[in-house]
């Protein structure tokens, strides 16, 4: 099994669609910067509608392409089981961002450096769901637009965005908790034998109320950090809160790391983190110098705040120059965001206390920056022919493998990351009807409040 293209997942849904044509329909919910169409597969409720549904949403990064498998693996499952449908319709973006999709060239990698080969991930203000957290109203692309007019549209009592990381473990994000989410969620990861993440990097700081579940900064809370330079409450997750629904973010690795689940206590955390930021800092700079003297016959067309992503000629082949465009703008973003990390890691907020594993999950979050940004410089410079790529290849090509050798990397198949995605969405949604979502969305003081603002 391989991930699913945008196109593929079309395809597929349209013959679901077309073989239970009454419960089961696909629409166009929108259009991407480069003339994509955004994809809505629908399964409407069995008998009388009772109350909101569920909006899952997939590939609103384009380097996790996992989640577009999960939602069509959902889709049927939800489709051929009554009581999960009963009142409720459940209504899948099959990808948030088909063209940053089109980019990330890697449908079956067999390794680390077999994934980044052609690696892509757009800038934080070209990614649908963070773009409100980081441009204007009236800048915001058209993703961004589309995805949050279908959340004022469906209303749903919960939103699951489907993500996933190159290697370590799996964890939850939710906008509110869950009760009772933590049982199934670790029951799943070991039946799967997936590590559950309980240090993420990406959640360092917020309430943790089970193994590998995290739940967000509530309104009167510090919502940034060293990993979120953004307020994660103007994201589209929070979006759903309007309509008292709650969200979750679902992430699930391509390759499996045990360090990440280690509970021990870490000895110093604070001189570890200086160690990571001391390294991250000199990798980094090794990408910029080779940015710096390399690219500049290749500046980019847009101004990265601009929210612009590539048109649909990025996509006509490699090496042409919105192609190249969109891979620097990712390459400058991703490397003005390691100062701010190196200066969090050293100041006097560093922890005092932390375990292995989120001094581990740090340490692959500062690996995957400065690879990331050297393998889509690499992208540039190798359509370019240009005389700095040997050697930044070779680079690359280290950095992946000592990535793997560190972390004692192990594949997880992509059927059993999809599988495991799949339970948690239905984990948390049974969880909600479970808190009394029968006859509703929920209510004043359970999931929000419905005039857009955040409860505690």
């Amino acid at each position: 099994m391989c991930y699913p293209t945008p196109s593929e997942l079309a395809v597929a849904a349209r013959a679901l669609a077309d073989e239970h044509p009454g419960p089961v329909r696909l629409r166009r919910a929108g259009t991407s910067r480069g003339g994509r169409p955004l994809w809505l597969l629908c399964v409407e409720p069995s008998g009388r509608p009772r109350g909101a549904g569920v909006l899952v949403v997939a590939g609103a990064h384009a380097n996790e392409p996992v989640g577009g498998a999960t939602a069509l693996a959902l889709a049927r499952r939800v489709l051929h089981d009554p009581v999960v449908r009963a009142g409720r319709g459940w209504y899948f973006l099959l990808c948030a961002d088909p063209d940053g999709a089109a980019l990330h060239r890697t449908p079956r990698p067999r390794s680390l450096l077999d994934y980044h080969r052609n690696f892509f991930r757009p800038p934080g203000p070209e990614q649908p769901e963070w773009a409100p957290s980081l441009l204007p109203p009236d800048r915001l692309p058209p993703e961004t637009l589309a995805l949050t007019a279908l959340i004022d549209e469906l209303r749903p009592a919960l939103q699951v965005s489907l993500h996933g990381t190159d290697l370590g473990g799996s964890w939850v994000q939710l906008t509110r908790d869950i009760p009772g989410l933590a049982e199934p969620f670790a029951k799943s990861a070991a039946e799967l034998r997936i590590p559950v993440e309980t240090g993420a990097s990406d959640a360092a700081g917020w309430p943790s109320p089970g193994p590998g579940i995290f739940v967000m900064p509530q309104a009167g809370a510090d919502p940034n950090g060293a990993f979120h330079p953004e307020d994660t409450r103007l994201s589209t997750w929070y979006h759903a809160h309007r309509y008292a629904g709650t969200t979750a973010i679902v992430e699930v690795p391509m390759w499996a790391s045990d360090l990440v689940d280690d509970p021990a206590p870490h000895p110093d955390p604070r001189g570890a983190l200086r160690i990571l930021a001391g390294r991250l800092a000199a990798d980094a700079a090794l990408v910029a110098r080779v940015r710096e003297r390399s690219a500049r016959a290749w500046e980019p067309s847009a101004d990265p705040a601009a929210g612009r992503g590539p048109d649909a000629g990025a996509i006509a082949g490699a090496g042409s120059d919105a192609e190249a465009a969109a891979l620097l703008r990712a390459v400058d973003w991703t490397l003005a965001l390691i100062p701010r990390i190196t200066v969090e890691w050293t100041g006097a907020g560093a922890p005092a206390e932390a375990t292995a594993a989120a001094i581990s999950s740090i340490d692959a979050f500062a690996r995957r920056l400065s690879l990331r940004a050297a393998a889509m410089l690499l992208r540039v410079l190798r359509a370019q022919g240009h005389p700095a790529a040997p050697g930044l290849d070779r680079l690359v090509t280290g950095w992946c493998e000592e990535f793997a050798a560190r972390f004692r990397a192990r594949r997880i198949p992509v059927a059993t990351q999809v599988e495991h995605q799949t339970r948690t969405v239905l984990a948390a949604y049974e969880r909600l009807v479970a808190q009394g979502l029968e006859d509703g969305a929920g209510g004043p003081g359970r999931l929000g409040e419905p005039d857009g603002t955040v409860s505690a």
